[in-house]
């Protein structure tokens, strides 16, 4: 089974109600060249500010710190950016950073819901100096910065990473795959949410295909919709890995947030064509077809050089409501052939300890393999342990913490 080796302080909270979130991801295919990004955060769904190091030797020392703006001036409200980590090519080497990014009119974090934008940029370097650094829009005359891809536009609804878990994957054929999560729009073109929950929104794939110049052409997958009288927030925050077939397993988040008699469920779906259409969403279960708990939560699909694909979340003892409780912490294997979870391989990661909160939350993480000896890095903010956030800003207070994970 897989066993927390060590746990320590990444980056530590600079202030009281501050928390920690981000992760760090290697540059080049070929070094242990690797890229901290990490911000601070006091409020829920907002980047106070974030900032990026470099390391040279595997994360053993890293450079200063330097900011990377996330607000700014902007025509018709505030200027937004959350920085979603960054990713090595396997197959041209190239470092490709991605972020979301809108203007709020009232600097409201719901207002994204019909903001937001993607952003991406791309190094040749490692991440030293970007070549390209510009919005995701479609291919084709159509498409501009304000109706920038199929059945989304600026003012209406929008496209968006929802964490660091959403990790693109580049296909045999070199294609790159970006899951994200996108707003959907009723019958007046308005952001619509048919499930009542707090927000709402489908799921799909930004395919980016390189071109001469070095940067991507851009179209989309089928959206992959939620049944919203089964998750009140439809589909949330996906994560993609390839199985055994060749075929792309896409695991999501869902929610039964205000109406808590609903089970509360992962969903998958299954794409057998590159990821252009999915199955019908239905929920995530364990390979011997029972079902299990899970909050409204990020998660991530982790492959591992060792040929295993593993999955990072949070399973519940019973049905949460909403978003928590978002402990404890798994990581399990997953089955190569069915894309379903392995009962016999959960391993309990954290926990909620005695004297924490109830609204304790080990979410918002990070997970990548570390190349030197195969451990796992985990990159989490162990949230609220001293006390609910709507009573109390220090409860903010959190750092960021690394585990190695060591996988037998």
């Amino acid at each position: 089974m897989p066993t927390v080796l060590s746990r320590e302080t990444f980056i530590p909270s600079p202030k009281a109600g501050t928390a920690v979130m981000g992760g760090s991801f290697y540059t080049t295919l070929d070094n242990d060249r690797l890229m901290s990004m990490h911000s601070y955060t006091s409020r829920s769904d907002t980047v106070d500010v974030a900032y990026v190091r470099t390391s040279e030797d595997g994360g053993e020392t890293w450079s200063e710190a330097e900011t990377w703006p996330t607000k700014f001036k902007a025509e018709g409200g505030i200027g937004r950016r959350h920085p979603r980590g960054g990713y090595v090519d396997p197959l041209t080497g190239r470092y490709i950073t991605v972020w979301t990014e809108g203007v709020l009119p009232t600097d409201d974090p719901l207002e994204g819901m019909q903001q937001w934008t993607m952003w991406y940029s791309v190094s040749e370097d490692g991440g030293k100096t970007p070549y390209i650094k510009e919005q995701i829009i479609h291919e084709g005359r159509k498409y501009d910065a304000v109706h920038h891809l199929p059945g989304v536009m600026v003012g209406k609804n929008s496209v968006m990473m929802g964490d660091l878990g959403e990790v693109p994957l580049t296909r045999s054929d070199g294609v790159m795959l970006i899951p994200v999560q996108s707003s959907p729009t009723g019958p007046d073109g308005e952001y619509y949410s048919p499930g009542g929950g707090f927000t709402y929104t489908d799921c799909l794939l930004l395919m980016g295909r390189w071109c001469d110049d070095g940067g991507l052409s851009w179209t989309t997958s089928d959206r992959i919709v939620g049944d919203p009288k089964r998750t009140t927030r439809g589909l949330i925050e996906p994560t993609i890995a390839e199985l055994q077939d060749g075929s792309i397993l896409m695991v999501m988040r869902g929610s039964n947030d205000r109406n808590h008699d609903l089970p509360g469920y992962k969903w998958m779906a299954r794409s057998y064509n590159g990821g252009q259409t999915w199955s019908t969403p239905k929920p995530w279960t364990y390979t011997d077809k029972g079902a299990f708990f899970s909050p409204s939560a990020t998660s991530q699909l982790i492959p591992h050089s060792n040929g295993s694909l593993y999955w990072m979340g949070n399973i519940s003892e019973q049905n949460p409501r909403g978003n928590s409780p978002r402990y404890p912490i798994i990581l399990g294997e997953i089955d190569r052939d069915t894309g379903l979870l392995i009962r016999d391989s959960i391993a309990i990661i954290d926990d909620r300890q005695p004297g924490e909160h109830e609204r304790l939350t080990l979410s918002n993480f990070y997970v990548r393999e570390d190349r030197s000896t195969g451990d796992l890095l985990l990159h989490l903010p162990r949230l609220f342990a001293a006390g609910d956030p709507q009573k109390t800003q220090n409860a903010w207070t959190t750092d960021l913490t690394m585990y190695r994970i060591g996988i037998p």
